[in-house]
């Protein structure tokens, strides 16, 4: 069959600039996209339509449902703005904590607002508790998240040591709790070689 060339020719947002590496038997264009980014699509999936923008289009779709549904200035907005920033950009301060250790939020949350929100609402939400992770090395999934308050999410971190004292095991700060004594105190004593009786009893 005869190739034909598309250099030029605009397909929704995007003008096609020049033939890219085949992907297996499928002809690949490399293209412009009106918001400025360039992305490689198939032949068919221009001439289908299947395919109008580098995925702007998609994100802005996304954001105009929305701010539709009234979500934009909530709280639940901007805990999932930050789950995402210290997962997906380098440059959040948390980042070497959450993305940097390849902790990801799952696809379904990830682009779209309305999917955490309705999980959300239905797994307990109040504007008391914040997100936590089951598993602290895992993702930011409906299967590995709850709304928990400050309390449980302080014995829930990888920086927690457990101590174990006339048969209860419980962590620093659940300990500091129950005896009073400030838990940076009783790691403090600890790294002095205080025995675990004397860190938790001393006042």
């Amino acid at each position: 069959m005869k190739l034909v060339d598309l250099t030029g020719q605009r397909f929704g947002r995007l003008s096609v600039i020049e033939r890219a590496p085949n992907v297996g038997r499928k002809t690949m264009w490399k293209c412009k996209c009106d918001c400025g980014n360039y992305t490689v699509v198939g032949q068919t999936d221009l001439h289908s339509q299947r395919t109008k923008s580098c995925g702007c289009m998609f994100k802005e779709q996304l954001a105009e449902r929305n701010t539709k549904h009234g979500l934009s200035n909530t709280r639940l907005c901007s805990i999932w703005r930050a789950m995402k920033g210290r997962c997906d950009n380098p440059n959040n301060r948390a980042y070497k904590n959450y993305g940097g250790r390849g902790i990801k939020v799952c696809a379904e949350w990830k682009n779209d607002l309305q999917a955490f929100y309705s999980w959300a609402i239905s797994n307990g939400y109040t504007d008391e508790l914040s997100i936590d992770r089951i598993d602290v090395n895992g993702n930011y999934c409906p299967e590995n998240c709850r709304w928990a308050s400050k309390n449980v999410q302080a014995n829930n971190t990888r920086a927690n040591r457990y101590l174990e004292y006339n048969g209860k095991r419980q962590t620093i700060a659940q300990w500091g709790a129950e005896t009073g004594v400030r838990p940076a105190t009783i790691r403090r004593r600890l790294e002095l070689g205080w025995t675990i009786e004397n860190a938790l009893k001393t006042p």
